[in-house]
């Protein structure tokens, strides 16, 4: 067992110096709470850790999938996009452009790179996808999105048919609203081998607008494999959400994603009218993630939770997935650290995608340092400044005769100035006697 260090849990670290550095993260993390409050969205009072982790254990129980160390949870069957989303790896999404017809108060696009070029400007994205296979890159899910690729009909039909000659076993997938589907469109699509499709829902449309996108929906099933709906889940929707459940069961479309609401950094005051609130902790681990979608709401994952029970409950056939915001970071975690001359005392975690040390302080250093050279293990690090002693995780199951506070280190690579530099980004705790590598790390 580990427990989280947080302001609440930092007075439970008996070893003083520990203490005192852990909390170094835990300003850190205050400073940054400070700062999305200073936005103008107010943070929730409640944190529903706790509440979450019992209603997963409830699902896993009913017969849920739990994957990805509780990030990701499903029932019946999810896209092997999904699978593969957890490590990023042989998987690429590309776009025409950033330009959409639509206007959604909660879309991250503005906070995509470049967005303003790329909404007046395209991208050629069938020359990219060559280039890609030239360089040898082997890619078994290859996506399209957008904006809306739709509004660029053409080169969507040219990309897939691309991409079916020079990955003819990839699983291709394409993301859209659907108001621009139509018959010529899907034919095309099904000429290239679309292996997926994804329509957005938005709840907070009028129902005539609800019905043409399920029309569309129904239309595209007739071509396409697999058709999907991805949205975000909005809070205080469970009973509206419901129904969108039950209609997607009655078309047979293979599934659909519930994605964690979030607040992308932008219309704030629309999020502060509808009252919404940025999730107590938004990350477990505090870092600057690639995927751009922002913060995590408050109440929007209780919904999506709520929602699996729901189609257990009534037994519907639809897979339903839901996708977390901790679940889109796995990616770039996986990338950034696997593959890498790891020193020795570094473990690459399996759970997370953290690379992870162990430390002690202080009065503890010592009495761990003599366990150690008596048992011939050198491979730690010493920080006299510090006074530290860092090393492998692997090597707490000797310090069970000791009474002493374990600091779990959780690190990232990162490349600065063309070298691999070794980032620590939190410190949490643990005893010789309550850990288990195999569980915990």
């Amino acid at each position: 067992m580990i427990f989280d260090v947080t302001q609440t849990t930092l007075p439970r670290i008996n070893n003083p110096a520990l203490r005192d550095y852990a909390n170094i993260y835990v300003q850190i993390y205050q400073d940054f709470m400070d700062q999305v409050r200073a936005m103008g969205l107010e943070v929730d009072a409640d944190d529903t850790t706790e509440l979450v982790a019992q209603k997963v254990e409830t699902l896993r129980k009913r017969g849920a999938t739990v994957r990805n160390s509780d990030k990701s949870i499903y029932t019946n069957r999810i896209s092997p996009s999904c699978v593969a989303c957890q490590t990023g790896t042989g998987s690429s999404t590309f776009f025409v452009s950033l330009k959409c017809h639509r206007d959604c108060f909660y879309c991250f696009n503005p906070n995509q790179e470049n967005y303003e070029y790329f909404r007046e400007h395209t991208r050629d994205v069938v020359k990219e996808l060559e280039e890609t296979r030239a360089g040898k890159s082997a890619l078994g899910h290859i996506a399209l999105t957008g904006g809306e690729p739709l509004l660029h009909k053409e080169e969507t039909c040219k990309f897939f048919e691309q991409a079916r000659k020079l990955y003819p076993n990839s699983h291709t997938r394409l993301y859209t609203s659907g108001d621009h589907i139509d018959l010529a469109v899907l034919k095309s699509l099904r000429q290239s081998g679309l292996s997926e499709i994804r329509f957005s829902i938005r709840m907070h449309d009028l129902a005539k607008g609800h019905t043409h996108t399920y029309d569309r929906i129904a239309l595209s099933r007739e071509y396409i494999p697999n058709v999907m709906v991805e949205m975000p889940v909005l809070p205080y929707t469970l009973e509206e959400m419901k129904d969108v459940l039950l209609r997607l069961e009655e078309l047979g479309i293979f599934g659909i994603n519930l994605l964690e609401f979030c607040f992308p950094l932008n219309n704030v005051e629309t999020y502060r009218e509808k009252g919404y609130k940025v999730k107590a902790r938004p990350f477990k681990v505090l870092y600057d993630y690639w995927y751009a979608g922002g913060l995590p709401i408050a109440g929007s994952e209780l919904v999506c939770l709520d929602l699996l029970d729901f189609a257990l409950e009534k037994g519907l056939k639809l897979g339903v997935h839901y996708c977390s915001l901790e679940n889109k970071h796995t990616g770039q975690l996986y990338k950034q650290n696997s593959g890498k001359r790891l020193p020795a005392r570094i473990h690459f975690s399996q759970r997370d995608y953290f690379l992870k040390t162990a430390k002690v302080f202080g009065a503890d250093v010592p009495s761990v340092r003599q366990v150690f050279d008596k048992a011939g293990y050198r491979e730690y690090i010493f920080n006299e400044e510090r006074n530290s002693l860092e090393f492998h995780v692997d090597k707490i199951a000797s310090l069970k005769k000791l009474s002493v506070d374990v600091g779990i280190a959780s690190h990232v690579i990162e490349t600065r100035d063309n070298e691999q530099v070794l980032r620590e980004l939190k410190v949490d705790v643990t005893t010789p006697r309550i850990f288990r590598l195999s569980k915990d790390i």
